[in-house]
């Protein structure tokens, strides 16, 4: 058949598809690489002269080339045709702003956390973890804090009832009935007062040298203020090896705290006393209420207490005996060790005055630092 002649019958039909898989069908029926009839007219051009092939074969293109800008445009009509429909029939008012969607973020105690410890890791301290529920032992007397050692007064601990303990006590009583001996008699349970427990179970564990850094969450029975919880977190450190002296631990420190505040901040590093350190001292920064004055508008400051200064962390260089209860050797080695709330850095980075504002669970507070 003329390739005119099919053009225009694969014309009608392709204005008279209906939907694409119809077109595709056209498509198919007429430029089909096998079976197409407009492709057999051009296959067959070949058997033809060249002086009927050249005029033959032009009319041939002319023709396929109409069919092909038929179909593409015929798709193109087909498709918005199809998308109005969907569009308008949409059960979604598409013209309506979208929903927000609330995004999470850290709280300012996590997000502190990552920051200190990032800060010590590029000094070389490894981040490590312990338990929340403590031995007396780790807690106090490996720490050089017997147990009728006047510094536990300075520890508001809530102890915890070894029921094992309780049992064992029981069973070697007869079962008698009779009330069982207290189980802190033999190995009290607490919650950790502070992470220096930590000190002893890493260097129970490694051979100097030892640079750990020990976040975690620290319990006390206190009174709570604008600086003090009950439920607090603390960040614990810990550098043994041969020939340190507290010139490296206040280098140490000092670097750290240049790193959380640039030059924001006043620092004060003064002698203080800590029965697991000698000799020991303390680090504080100065008031973001009162700066550093210990009075206000309203009389004097209650975040500070009046003395112009927040207290981070004490710190001091780790006793001997403390070291020789592990079996390090304390003529050879020496080492220092700090502890500090993080909450406080917390109160400094973000301009909290109260650090019960951290623990409230206000979102409205925690979403604003």
């Amino acid at each position: 058949m003329d390739p005119n002649e099919l053009a225009d019958r694969a014309l009608d039909e392709i204005a008279a598809a209906a939907d694409e898989a119809t077109l595709e069908a056209v498509r198919a029926r007429y430029l089909g690489r096998k079976d197409g009839e407009l492709t057999r007219a051009l296959r067959g051009l070949k058997d033809l002269s060249p002086e009927r092939r050249a005029a033959e074969g032009a009319a041939a293109n002319e023709a396929k080339a109409r069919v092909d800008g038929a179909i593409s445009e015929r798709r193109a009509a087909l498709r918005a045709a199809s998308l109005e429909r969907d569009l308008g029939g949409s059960r979604e008012d598409l013209s309506l702003p979208p929903r927000t969607v609330r995004l999470g973020r850290l709280h300012p105690i996590s997000r502190t956390i990552r920051e200190i410890t990032g800060i010590f890791a590029t000094m070389g301290f490894e981040s490590v973890e312990g338990p929340e529920v403590e031995w007396d032992y780790y807690n106090f007397e490996a720490l050089n804090i017997p147990p009728d050692h006047p510094a536990r007064d300075k520890f508001s601990t809530l102890w915890i009832e070894n029921t094992a303990e309780v049992a064992l006590a029981r069973t070697a009583d007869g079962g008698s009935g009779g009330s069982a001996p207290a189980p802190a008699a033999s190995r009290p349970m607490l919650l950790r007062t502070h992470t220096s427990p930590m000190q002893i179970r890493v260097m129970e564990q490694r051979r100097p040298p030892v640079r750990v850094l020990v976040p975690g969450r620290c319990y006390r029975f206190e009174a709570t203020d604008a600086t003090h919880e009950t439920v607090f977190f603390q960040t614990e450190g810990l550098a043994i090896d041969e020939q340190l002296s507290m010139a490296d631990l206040k280098g140490v420190l000092y670097s750290a705290a240049r790193q959380l505040f640039g030059g924001a901040r006043k620092v004060r590093f003064r002698p203080d006393y800590f029965p697991f350190t000698e000799p020991s001292a303390e680090m504080a920064f100065d008031c973001i209420v009162c700066d550093g004055s210990g009075t206000t508008d309203e009389g004097n400051c209650r975040t500070c207490g009046a003395t112009g200064w927040i207290e981070w962390l004490g710190c001091g260089m780790v006793h001997p005996k403390a070291l020789e209860r592990v079996g390090y050797d304390s003529t050879r080695y020496q080492g220092f060790a700090f502890g500090g709330g993080v909450e406080r850095i917390a109160m400094l980075l973000t301009g909290t005055p109260d650090i019960r504002l951290f623990h409230e669970n206000d979102l409205r507070y925690l979403e604003s630092v």
